[in-house]
């Protein structure tokens, strides 16, 4: 049986897009050249929005049901990895040190999304009444579409900074995405 999006909730949206980051880590590893550049730029992009929608939406949430220590250290985790992720932004998938750095971050990532699937997710799925959780899924993609779409470490992981910093940044990141994406289709 196939979940539509109105069916699907908050953990299995989440779930899904661990998968994705799963498949775009491996995408970065074994590419090359232009194809290598893209797949940072997927994995850059789908990393900020969704940390910045758990940090809004999920967190709070999971935190009144797996506890305050849970919560935190996911949080300390995503503040690591947005400023690894920064700097691997910074440096470019051709400058010296990517690879070895990509290799933290990936590591660093992927124990994270064991930790929430492991301490968070199950704790919101066993404690949250199902129509909810399908709401959140709903806030997390709403979260998301004004999210900014690289990292900014000094922003903090706050809720509050989320909503407030978050779309005024977004709309820079989104305006700079799209002036990288011309000059790329319009080089020779």
């Amino acid at each position: 049986m196939t979940t539509t999006r109105h069916e699907q909730d908050v953990v299995d949206l989440l779930l899904a897009q661990h998968n994705e980051i799963k498949a775009l880590f491996a995408d970065v590893r074994t590419a090359q050249g232009e194809a290598k550049e893209q797949a940072f730029q997927r994995l850059v992009r789908l990393l900020a929005v969704h940390e910045s929608a758990e940090e809004q939406v999920v967190h709070p949430a999971a935190r009144h049901q797996a506890g305050d220590a849970v919560v935190d250290a996911r949080l300390r985790e995503e503040s690591e990895a947005k400023h690894v992720l920064s700097e691997l932004y910074d440096l470019g998938v051709d400058g010296p040190g990517f690879e070895a750095k990509f290799a933290e971050l990936e590591r660093s990532v992927l124990a994270h999304a064991t930790s929430e699937e492991r301490d968070e997710f199950p704790e919101l799925r066993r404690n949250t009444d199902p129509d909810r959780l399908r709401r959140m899924a709903g806030a997390v993609r709403a979260a998301e579409a004004v999210s900014p779409t690289r990292p900014h470490p000094a922003a903090g992981e706050s809720p509050v900074a989320n909503v407030v910093l978050g779309p005024p940044v977004a709309v820079f990141d989104k305006m700079r995405d799209a002036i990288r994406d011309w000059r790329q289709s319009h080089t020779d």
